[in-house]
């Protein structure tokens, strides 16, 4: 899996989301996924990551994906962490 598919792929889950994916030990299984939508407005953290997460269980059953750092921002709490 490269970083461009699972991208595509993590986009492809909301309607209007940035996403940003990094591959932390170049080995495609490891990976860092953030993402800012307003679908995660009024939402827990574990509400947002599981949004996330479901959609990917196949992938981590079949260890496609080993491990994953998820970051989740509505596009306010994005804002406010850019400014500091």
């Amino acid at each position: 899996m490269t970083e461009k598919d699972l991208e595509n792929t993590v986009s492809g889950f909301f309607k209007d989301a940035e996403v940003r994916v990094t591959d932390l030990k170049g080995t495609g299984d490891h990976w860092m996924v953030q993402v800012i939508t307003a679908e995660f407005e009024g939402k827990t953290k574990i509400e947002q990551h599981r949004m996330i997460m479901e959609p990917l269980e196949e992938r981590f059953h079949s260890n496609e994906i080993h491990a994953m750092m998820i970051k989740t921002f509505t596009p306010e709490k994005w804002a406010k962490k850019k400014d500091q």
